[in-house]
């Protein structure tokens, strides 16, 4: 008898701890990046990145510390724990010279036990077909992270994007996964939004669904069929200074069943989750800065944050030795395959710096060396002095293809890596990596629609569309009339001195611009952009437009067949080795002009009536018209039933 009572204490006990730990219900965990690009290493600068030792350096990030921190995160909990990624895992360091030939990214992300990623609008900066490579290269190497895209539309009449359609069509990239850890069930898919949709403009062919109706399909698939417990977006569409305006937001907003967004493409840091309509959304900022960690408690079906923090990745973390190891074979690889025929090394100290060059949302110091540096390359390639048309006197650079500072750090030694990651990006019609320099001419109203775009474009659009320029001064007063803000344009001689430009229509005189292949297009279409305020045409010698720019590409070698395209990193390379060795110790160093911006950007507010309107374009007078109109039917609808009244008062 005793016995029986004291089984069923037993038992009463196990059942009241089960309906007790059910009620408390499950928690899990996910670890989660965004935005990487192939920043492997810990920067900046490389040179001072020590990643087996701790305590002696001052730089971020780094593989394989990242690494490090993620096995720690694991060990310390029981509970599922997931490994997310939300785009962007390309594009931003040597290493993805060789992402067509050998997949590094995803192959270490592999390694480090990434779960599942997503694609970024820099995924298709080397076109579809060279998406379709890295694809099928990361599959021959073996294990790759679940790569989960769902708003991929294909175009049946095009065949560019046909091989990475059948990439998609094995399986190696799909609209979702599904994946149970210790009895959750969890549903993954992920997405390109509209913003980052629009900056990938090699995409092409391919294009990208309406995330809202993409993700509401999803949802009801993962929910209704597959029976997940849990919804997790991977959305590379990102977060704004508006917060309620927000891609991300409005998703969870709109699409009911989301229940986690990891949000990526906008290198937002968010130290707090935002909960929207019950969704949790993460970002962690970009390059592997920080590692997020959000803990997670389902219960009834609803998920709560129990707790979020950003883990910092310095120095203060060992790397993994298999994964350093691993990266250090790399840059081998980049050696051999992509800098020795440039003579050229990865850890190559180039030039020296006594002073940080920083890109920031405002005219910079680094800004004024990449666009001199774009001048002095084309020159060089093209510049015939029994030709004073053929110099180069105007470059431009958006900020959205600058991509990171160049830091004096420990040493003030500045490596080649360091510089290329300045300016990483693209490809060119060679197939060779990073976007080709082009020239052209233009006429000078064309410079002043150009100079509107940082006055205007950018204000509306995001710092993306900040310009930089060499050769050019403008002075412009934010409080004028959109697309007619700038009030005075200047252009630098020979001796480096600055005249006035003559910008009406009567200057009918030619200017040769140079840029790369990337921001020219983006001035060619301008007009459509802004109902065609700002039309800039591309013009050969002649004044005859320019149909295709790749047909204006600047050649660094004429003597040899085809186009030896100059790209955007190799002109930077070589400009900085032709300043001065000042110390005498074989390395060149970066000039004291560079150490602040020289002011060729004017910011000179008024709102004095005569600055608003003194020579001012049709669309400052067709809008002070409209205003003095309204005013006017205004001032009509008023006095007229006053005078009205006054008189019938008077009788």
């Amino acid at each position: 008898m005793k016995y029986n009572v004291k089984l069923l204490i037993y038992l009463l006990v196990f059942l009241l701890t089960s309906i007790s730990t059910f009620a408390a219900g499950k928690s899990f965990t996910i670890l989660h990046t965004n935005d990487l690009h192939s920043h492997l290493l810990g920067f900046s600068p490389n040179i001072d990145y020590t990643p087996l030792e701790t305590n002696n350096d001052l730089t971020r990030g780094g593989w394989a510390r990242l690494a490090t921190a993620i096995k720690d995160e694991q060990n310390n909990r029981d509970n599922p724990v997931l490994i997310l990624d939300a785009g962007d895992f390309l594009m931003g360091s040597l290493f993805h010279m060789v992402c067509r030939e050998h997949a590094l990214e995803l192959t270490l992300m592999s390694e480090m036990g990434f779960d599942a990623i997503t694609l970024g609008n820099h995924e298709f900066d080397l076109r579809p077909d060279g998406l379709a490579r890295i694809l099928i290269t990361a599959h021959r190497n073996g294990k790759v992270p679940a790569i989960v895209a769902s708003n991929l539309l294909f175009n049946q009449e095009d065949d560019r994007d046909d091989t990475l359609e059948e990439v998609y069509n094995k399986g190696y990239v799909k609209p979702y996964t599904v994946l149970e850890k210790q009895g959750i069930k969890f549903g993954i898919f992920g997405l390109v939004g509209a913003d980052a949709a629009e900056v990938a403009p090699f995409a092409s062919p391919v294009k990208f669904d309406d995330i809202l109706i993409s993700s509401k399909r999803m949802v009801q698939q993962l929910k209704e069929v597959e029976k997940v417990d849990v919804v997790i977006c991977l959305s590379h569409s990102g977060l704004s200074s508006e917060i309620e305006k927000s891609e991300d937001v409005i998703l969870a907003k709109e699409v009911p069943g989301i229940d986690i967004i990891i949000s990526g493409h906008t290198h937002t840091q968010l130290e707090e989750p935002i909960v929207a309509n019950d969704t949790i959304i993460v970002q962690t900022g970009a390059y592997g800065y920080n590692l997020g960690v959000l803990d997670v408690e389902l219960e009834s079906g609803k998920v709560r944050v129990k707790n979020y923090s950003l883990r910092e990745i310095d120095d203060s973390i060992k790397g993994d030795t298999a994964i350093n190891d691993k990266i250090n074979d790399s840059i081998g690889l980049v050696n051999r395959e992509v800098l020795k025929d440039l003579n050229l090394k990865f850890d190559q100290v180039l030039v020296e710096t006594e002073f940080d060059l920083k890109i920031t949302e405002a005219e910079t110091n680094l800004g004024n060396l990449i666009t001199d540096a774009l001048r002095w390359a084309t020159d060089q390639a093209e510049y015939d002095p029994a030709d004073p048309s053929s110099r180069v006197q105007i470059a431009v650079q958006s900020n959205g293809v600058i991509r990171d500072h160049l830091l004096k750090g420990q040493t003030g030694k500045v490596i080649v890596n360091d510089l290329f990651r300045v300016v990483p990006l693209g490809v060119g019609m060679d197939e060779t990596l990073s976007y080709p320099l082009v020239s052209f001419y233009v006429k000078a109203e064309e410079i002043k629609k150009t100079s509107e775009i940082l006055t205007t474009i950018y204000p509306l659009k995001g710092s993306d569309y900040f310009l930089q320029f060499s050769g050019l001064k403008i002075e412009y007063n934010p409080n004028r009339m959109f697309f007619d803000r700038v009030t005075k344009v200047f252009i630098e001689n020979l001796d480096g001195s600055f005249e006035q430009l003559d910008v009406s229509t009567a200057n009918k005189k030619l200017y040769k611009v140079t840029s790369n292949i990337y921001n020219a297009t983006f001035l060619k279409i301008i007009g459509g952009f802004t109902n065609n305020i700002l039309v800039i045409v591309p013009k050969d010698k002649q004044g005859n437009p320019i149909s295709d720019l790749e047909t204006v590409r600047v050649d660094g070698d004429r003597n040899k067949p085809g186009i030896q395209e100059v790209k955007d990193w190799s002109a930077l390379m070589n400009y900085v080795q032709t300043f001065d060795d000042i110390d005498g110790n074989g390395i060149p160093e970066i000039p004291a002009r560079y150490k602040t911006a020289e002011g060729r950007q004017i910011i000179a507010p008024s709102i004095n009536p005569i600055n608003l309107l003194w020579g001012g374009s049709y669309v400052t007078w067709i809008t002070f018209g409209v205003i003095v109109l309204l005013l006017l039917i205004l001032f009509l609808i008023i006095y007229i039933p006053v005078r009205v009244y006054k008189r019938r008062k008077s009788r």
